[in-house]
């Protein structure tokens, strides 16, 4: 069964990114949100964004809120922040398969990679 999850790691602490806003938009058809979920203490959402029937094969977009989790640390960073809402697009080519999309992020880059 596919499955599409996340992963948050604040590089800039060296810990897990826990509480940060997570939408999941699909990209076909126009920009139609899915649904919204926050990561746990572990920088993941306690279930799959995405699983089975609603893994399309197409086109997509997560939405991090990172901006707001940097602000709530009372780090005194400039505003407008470099690094606010990360959003990243991506395709499903197999939806029966696992999509592992992680977000390392510091106030200052981030990246992803397709993970395992």
């Amino acid at each position: 069964m596919g499955r599409l999850t996340t992963h948050v790691l604040d590089t800039a602490h060296g810990r897990p990114g826990a509480g940060i806003a997570v939408t999941v938009f699909r990209l076909d058809g126009g920009r139609r949100e899915l649904l919204r979920a926050v990561t746990n203490h572990d920088g993941r959402c306690d279930q799959p964004l995405l699983e089975g029937a609603a893994l399309e094969r197409g086109s997509y977009e997560i939405v991090f809120a990172a901006g707001d989790y940097f602000r709530a640390l009372g780090l005194g960073l400039p505003e407008p922040l470099f690094v606010d809402e990360v959003a990243l697009r991506f395709g499903v080519a197999d939806p029966a398969a696992h999509y592992h999309v992680p977000l390392l992020v510091s106030p200052w880059s981030y990246s992803t990679y397709r993970g395992s």
